[in-house]
């Protein structure tokens, strides 16, 4: 899912990997029309497990600064 903060938009899509340390998070298709260069998104992603995987799992949330890299 992904949440446009600026605009207000909200949609699903597909995630295609970028090469690591890249920075880079890129829309295609139908849903680049949602978002602008500059604009501040919400990432949520989603996973599917079983009771004891959920028990185990530990969320996490990423910050990231003007580059798209992880704020310490």
């Amino acid at each position: 899912e992904i949440y446009n903060v600026s605009s207000g938009a909200r949609f699903a899509t597909y995630v295609i990997e970028e090469p690591s340390q890249s920075g880079a998070i890129t829309l295609n298709g139908a849903a680049a029309r949602l978002v602008q260069k500059g604009d501040h998104v919400i990432i949520a992603a989603y996973a599917q497990m079983d009771e004891a995987g959920a028990k185990r799992f530990q969320p996490r949330v990423v910050l990231v600064d003007e580059q798209n890299r992880p704020k310490s």
